[in-house]
């Protein structure tokens, strides 16, 4: 049954934001994307709509504030406190302030389920979990909704609705499922993810009214530049012709990339140290980790505000060089931008690489940041792994259009020296089209809408298929023969074009699962067969083009008794909007489901 509202909601590492689309609206006009406004305490006993959720957790000391100054129409829980104030207040008690959990939930480092968090914090503060975290967030999102917009009416709660939860492209299998597991755990089970620059690009095509095709032309490669809190994410999106209509397709999503804002905020913190330090103030970690959140307000402030030059830096005090038990300096705009263009986007060839940094034996544990903070060398490597693996021609995957995202990007000199550097790449191309950005930090919310509409035909999608046919080994019934295995059949389960975000099934077919033991599930695939389809079985796979993948091990969950013996079952087959293969075995009395990868070789 479709949904009331659609609802896009940006799970954002430095903040969150939420919009949605009420679908009851005329089906002949264009639906109009809205803001929620999302209720949170923004001081101590002050609740204020805002148009984002900063994504910081405080877990409160006892006595530290009367519980009723933090109350929320909706309370539920205490002992913690999300949003503004937390963000507020963490500033001044940095060890009792949970940040960045986003970037712990994709950490495959570490115990993403165990309490980690505030990290380094001494055994007193109360501990939870990144999948915790995460998920309070976003159950704050919820009660914040259902108050809201809900105000009782059950069909409007959100946990009804048809909700779009972003991620970045580059998060792996299990920061994805634990992403959908913290949303359960806030109450929200109606969700599928969507890639953060792709929103990003859905919001861009809403916010030209049907202009984009007078914008971008047959041919151009647009590039997809999302730095955000945690993460740096690049796409490139192919323009091409159908039928005499443009279509767009997504033909390179880029690596994980743990660098950001997260980054920045801590360079300008031992920036903003070291000059107290030649003034003979020297900071303890405990003040160091107080200037982090200072240093990262001001350049908040500073990127957002034009004609903001400085702003004030406070940190709270130890010893006799203090006056009234706090430090005070200022964040200027030119040390910022010189602090954030040196380091992360200095000048570079298009040939260039990240660089190795030598590594100790032994480190802190912690987040695995990107060894090379500079963000241009990233996109270069990235632009030459993908144009030689591409199928177009030459030069074909220099970016001829981009497209900003992300806090970062909200800085004017960073736009200017990235678009310097991709023209001085393409010299002799293009001219390089900058593609008009709305709200940076509001963008990825759109879109996710937008593409929720999309799906429903109320707007234009970006082609994402499959570049080659996928297939699972089934394994030959017949008598055991000494020394010989059973042969492998292929199945496939994906044929070569198949759009992401596309199901299928095989109703009429059943096989046998075997449950309750480890086992082997292979995997197969094709970039020249593209004529077969879901369910076709391909007998002599090894004879007909088709070669093996990583094969993936693992022990499916049995009922009692069951344990070695094969369940029967049929099929489901999904392509999901991240790039990911599910693969659903449906029995009579539960579902099992493997995972795979359809976007690595």
């Amino acid at each position: 049954m479709q949904s009331r509202y659609i609802v896009g909601i940006d799970l954002g590492t430095t903040n969150c934001a939420v919009a949605y689309v009420d679908t009851f609206e005329q089906e002949d006009e264009s639906p109009e994307i809205r803001l929620f406004r999302i209720p949170q305490v923004v001081a101590s006993g002050t609740v204020e709509e805002r148009q984002l959720l900063p994504s910081f957790s405080y877990q409160l000391g006892t006595g530290e504030v009367p519980q009723e100054s933090l109350d929320l129409p909706w309370q539920e829980e205490t002992g913690f406190v999300v949003g503004t104030f937390a963000g507020e207040r963490g500033a001044e008690v940095p060890d009792r302030v949970i940040s960045s959990s986003k970037s712990w939930l994709s950490h495959s480092g570490a115990d993403r389920t165990a309490p980690l968090l505030p990290w380094g914090a001494r055994e007193e503060v109360p501990h939870i979990s990144p999948i915790e975290a995460s998920s309070r967030l976003l159950k704050h999102i919820r009660n914040a909704w259902n108050h809201v917009i809900a105000a009782g009416a059950p069909d409007f709660l959100l946990e009804s609705q048809e909700i779009f939860l972003t991620v970045p492209a580059s998060f792996d299998a299990t920061a994805r499922e634990l992403t959908v597991r913290a949303a359960d755990m806030a109450g929200i089970s109606r969700v599928t993810l969507l890639e953060e620059p792709q929103a990003a690009f859905y919001a861009w095509i809403e916010s030209t009214r049907e202009g984009w095709r007078k914008e971008v032309s047959v041919g151009d490669v647009i590039l997809v530049c999302d730095i955000g809190g945690g993460t740096t994410d690049f796409s490139l999106i192919l323009v091409s012709e159908s039928q005499g209509e443009l279509v767009l397709e997504r033909i390179a999503v880029g690596d994980h990339i743990l660098l950001g804002g997260d980054n920045i905020d801590l360079t300008l913190a031992y920036a903003i140290r070291n000059r107290l330090a030649g003034e003979g103030i020297k900071l303890d970690n405990w003040q160091m980790r107080g200037l982090l959140h200072s240093a990262r307000r001001a350049k908040e402030e500073i990127f957002e505000n034009p004609d903001c030059d400085s702003h004030p830096v406070t940190i709270l005090g130890k010893g006799r060089r203090v006056i009234g038990g706090t430090i005070s300096t200022e964040l200027t705009r030119q040390e910022t931008e010189e602090v954030i263009l040196n380091g992360f986007f200095p000048k570079c060839g298009d040939t260039d690489r990240p660089r190795e940094r030598y590594q100790a034996g032994l480190k802190e544990l912690g987040l695995p940041y990107a060894s090379d903070p500079a963000v241009i060398r990233h996109l270069a490597w990235f632009l030459q792994r993908h144009r030689n693996d591409s199928d177009l021609p030459g030069e074909a995957l220099r970016p001829t259009a981009v497209l900003f995202n992300g806090g970062v990007m909200k800085a004017e000199p960073l736009k200017r020296r990235i678009i310097e550097v991709l023209e001085s790449w393409n010299e002799g191309g293009k001219e390089l089209k900058v593609l008009a950005s709305g709200s940076l930090d509001l963008a990825v919310a759109y879109g996710g809408v937008y593409y929720g509409l999309a799906r429903h035909g109320r707007g234009i999608r970006i082609r994402s298929g499959t570049e080659r046919s996928y297939y699972i080994g089934i394994e030959t019934a017949m008598p055991a023969v000494p020394g010989m295995p059973a042969p492998i059949k292929a199945l496939c389960v994906i044929p070569f074009g198949m759009e992401e975000g596309t199901e299928a099934d095989l109703p009429d077919r059943e096989f046998g699962l075997v449950v309750g033991v480890p086992v082997s599930f292979r995997f197969f695939g094709s970039t020249s067969r593209h004529d077969d389809g879901v369910g076709d079985i391909i007998e002599d796979w090894e004879e007909e083009g088709i070669e093996e993948l990583v094969p993936l091990e693992t022990e499916l969950p049995a009922e009692e008794g069951q344990d070695g013996a094969p369940v029967r079952v049929r099929l489901r087959i999904k392509v999901t909007e991240i790039g990911t293969l599910e693969l659903w075995f449906v029995s009579e009395a539960r579902r099992w489901k493997l995972e795979f990868n359809v976007r690595q070789p």
